[in-house]
């Protein structure tokens, strides 16, 4: 039954899992699979974040070395920004899955994770497993490893605390336990039902070259082993750091565009764990076909095989292909079988311009329903090719009609599908997570990137005489009229949805508001009620709302009126739709940029409400955004009249209506136009203006942001729970119009702040001060000043994500930020000492 197992589940985690385009390689790629082909090895790279991944090293590894590689991620970035839009935390998580697969698909490696739940920064190892669950990830680690069978694991970073993130340091320390633990069967016995035991032969260290200077530092230093990146492969047409470029410019959400270089470029691996090799980390190892029984023979026939390929003619060399597939079908050793087969169904298909596609009429459906299959099948080649029959795997959908596929000859035909399966969210998204943790229950789950194809299906041909089987996920197609050809993966959703508009409702009064909710037809005929769910003491109006909706993706508006209560309170919203004698929860998420599939999420459908004491003066607020964020949308909540203000046309003048002017994240990192928009945000200040500038990072040649010198540096308080300090009670800031005390710092979720500054002019005043343990006390979190008759503030406070989570403090303190306009003279005068 393990056998079986294994075998299943390694079919499932190689093919690919994203919608995209049918692979198709061109003729000097074939020559690059067919030398790959030769080769039996293997190599995990091992980090804690999409981003972390050394991409030269695995397009080196991939392309050039010829082996399986892939990158192991502790975490899928959930913690941190988002430069393209304002996604954040899980939906910022799957955006970076995608962005590291479209990564992977770049660079020629494989992407896996563990169930740790990237939380933002830390600044030791030890405070990162205060929130992970150490032996959780560690399990997870050993799971990779022995799935994954590399012959040698490297790590991006190394095991000395304080040097790094702390996420980055634990993930050096867990490859350390996990190299020695992966070959223990007393170690998770439970894993070893749908795996085996394995021990990798070396555990390296990727030393730090992020310069790319060091091309000499270790020659000839013991321990360490040179690995020349700089290399080109003529079949690719690219040296591994341009193909490195070109994937790590898939990192879109964190704007790591990137620009390939060409020349020698050398970077090191310092030998950690394993047999000590002499010259080259892999001399010790076997990567030829004789490493498994019965190999021997296959080797020297893909030898040959090789060297006779004929780059005009690649369809010459299926004969002596299918005799290969012959003879791997029948080792016995699973892993290397199953990774093989792979390789080869792609060569095959490539070399006979073989298209194998089905095609759902729709992107989704429900259980129960039924969706039309359109099938392509076409041989572009004189091969003697049958098509025999094509069937959807575990259901009765299949096609029976024996037919000769001519060279060029298209063959299409149509079946219908009925949908049987449950819903297609994100695996890891099932279970309500902890903070530092997924929950993932099915063993065989854990560690892939994203869940499997709903439904793969399958073509069963006859190819030179030989059966020959060919599997491939039903996905979506259409036509756009911009990008041109459009996949989706085929998702199975709810037959409703239900969705709060709101994720967040503020209320800072005793005045009623309004949640809308939005519900969605998932199928055609959707009638019922819908109702929303309040916590204790808050009332709504009406109960409930009946709907009708006629068509699929159909919607259906309600909105209910909420009374909050006289006294602070917060709770959750939560709505659902009875239909057709159930009842549903899932809204609808979904996600769409074009370097990245399709992505289709179902969250539960809730908003946070929450009740606060809350006084503001001023009206009119301009908001120039920088990295993406959700702060406009949070401040409407409260009342503010918010405009989106256009980085290309920003004046003194043309702002001088606002009461405040609000700076979004990185603006100065991210807009190119800062150093000439900064001036006129201060002549607006220096009229009677406020400017608010929220954090930055710290940049080389930092340009200048206020209208006095101050220095942003790399301090954070990454503890959200650390003690705030107020060092200017006496401040407008601090005494009104809403008077903060300690309450208002309760609640806070993530981190305090991150990129405070450590110097600054004396202009300046302090406002508050936090620290990590052990850690000074930092006080450049919050700088006010004033200038002229305006002021001027910068911020390093994670307002961006206090404020969407609805944390009552943030809202009251950002809301004094922006009423210091609107404060008399006589509260200008306080006296207050400039604490550095």
């Amino acid at each position: 039954m393990k056998k079986l197992l294994t075998s299943i589940f390694t079919l499932l985690f190689v093919f690919p899992l994203s919608a995209q385009a049918p692979k198709k390689l061109n003729s000097a790629e074939i020559k690059q699979a067919l030398n790959k082909l030769e080769v039996l090895g293997s190599v995990m790279y091992w980090a804690a974040h999409p981003d972390d991944e050394n991409t030269r090293l695995i397009a080196y590894m991939s392309n050039e070395r010829n082996l399986r590689t892939a990158y192991l991620a502790m975490t899928r970035g959930d913690g941190g920004q988002n430069l393209i839009g304002t996604e954040i935390r899980e939906y910022l998580g799957i955006i970076r899955t995608q962005e590291l697969l479209a990564a992977r698909r770049t660079d020629g490696g494989e992407q896996f994770f563990t169930r740790a739940n990237d939380f933002g920064y830390s600044k030791n190892p030890e405070e990162t497993f205060e929130i992970w669950d150490e032996e959780a990830v560690l399990a997870d680690a050993i799971y990779n490893i022995r799935r994954f069978k590399p012959d040698v694991i490297i790590t991006r970073f190394d095991t000395t605390s304080g040097r790094n993130h702390g996420h980055h340091t634990a993930s050096a320390l867990l490859a350390q336990r996990a190299f020695d633990l992966a070959a223990d069967p007393t170690v998770y016995p439970d894993q070893l039902e749908s795996v085996d035991v394995w021990q990798s032969k070396g555990l390296y260290w990727n030393t730090y070259n992020f310069g790319g200077n060091n091309n000499n530092e270790h020659d000839g230093e013991a321990g360490y082993f040179s690995v020349p990146l700089g290399d080109y492969n003529p079949l690719l047409g690219k040296s591994y750091d341009e193909i490195s470029a070109l994937s790590r410019s898939q990192h879109k959400s964190q704007g790591f565009g990137s620009t390939g270089r060409r020349g020698e470029l050398s970077e090191y691996l310092r030998h950690w764990k394993g047999e000590m090799p002499k010259e080259d980390v892999f001399e010790n190892i076997d990567t030829s076909w004789e490493r498994v029984e019965g190999g021997k023979e296959i080797g020297k026939l893909v030898q040959k095989l090789n060297e006779e390929y004929n780059v005009q003619h690649p369809e010459n060399s299926i004969r002596e292909l299918m005799r290969v597939r012959r003879m791997v079908v029948e080792l016995k050793n699973d892993y290397w079988r199953n990774v093989k087969l792979k390789e080869l169904d792609i060569i095959i298909k490539s070399v006979l311009g073989l298209y194998l596609e089905v095609v759902a009429d729709s992107p989704t459906a429900t259980p129960g329903e039924s969706v039309t299959l359109t099938i392509e099948a076409i041989n572009r080649s004189d091969a003697e090719v049958t098509f025999d029959s094509f069937v959807v795997e575990g259901t009765d959908t299949k096609i029976e009609s024996e037919r000769y596929l001519g060279n060029n000859e298209r063959y299409n035909a149509q079946t219908e599908l009925i949908v049987d399966l449950p819903i297609s969210q994100p695996y890891w998204l099932k279970e309500e997570a902890s903070l530092g943790m997924y929950r993932v229950d099915e063993q065989t789950l854990r560690g892939l990137p994203e869940n499997p194809p709903a439904y793969m299906a399958r073509f069963n041909l006859t190819i030179e005489g030989t059966p020959y089987s060919y599997a491939t996920p039903v996905v979506f197609k259409r036509n756009d009229r911009v990008i041109g050809e459009y996949y989706r993966p085929f998702v199975i959703t709810p037959p409703v949805f239900v969705n709060t508009q709101e994720s967040v409702l503020i209320f800072p009064d005793n005045e009623p508001k309004d949640i809308n909710v939005t519900v969605i037809a998932g199928t055609d005929d959707v009638s019922g009620t819908v109702t929303l769910k309040l916590p204790e003491n808050w009332k709504i109006y009406p109960d409930s709302q009946d709907f009708d909706i006629a068509n699929k993706a159909g919607e259906y508006r309600a909105t209910f009126q909420v009374l909050p209560p006289v006294g602070s309170s917060e709770g959750y919203a939560t709505a659902s739709v009875e239909y057709n004698g159930g009842t549903y929860t899932s809204g609808l998420k979904e996600i769409d940029y074009q370097h990245i599939p399709f992505q289709t999420i179902f969250p539960e459908s809730q908003a946070k409400v929450v009740k606060v004491d809350l006084k503001k003066k001023g009206q009119f607020v301009g908001y120039l955004m920088g990295s993406g964020d959700a702060i406009p949308e949070s401040l409407e909540q409260i009342g503010y009249n918010v405009t989106l203000l256009d980085p290309n046309n920003i004046t003194a003048e043309g702002i001088a209506n606002y009461d405040a002017v609000i700076v979004g994240i990185r603006a100065f990192n991210t807009i190119d136009r800062m150093p000439v928009i900064q001036p006129e945000l201060m002549k607006y200040v220096e009229a009677g203006g406020t400017v608010i500038a929220q954090y930055n990072t710290s940049m080389r040649n930092q340009p200048a942001i206020g209208p006095y010198s101050f220095s942003i540096s790399r301090d954070r308080v990454t503890k959200e729970e650390a003690e705030v300090t107020i060092l200017a009670p006496d401040h407008p800031l601090i005494d009104g119009p809403n008077k903060i005390t300690q309450e208002d710092f309760k609640g806070w979720v993530q981190e305090r702040g991150l990129y405070f500054p450590n110097e600054w002019d004396d202009h300046y005043t302090p406002i508050l001060a936090a620290n990590d343990p052990g850690e000074p006390s930092r006080k450049g979190g919050l700088l006010v000043t004033e200038y002229g008759k305006g002021y001027f503030v910068y911020t390093g406070y994670s307002w961006f994500r206090e404020l969407p989570a609805g944390v009552a403090g943030a809202f009251r303190i950002f809301a004094n930020m922006i009423s210091l306009g609107n404060v008399s003279p006589e509260q200008t005068k306080v006296d207050v000492e400039n604490d550095k």
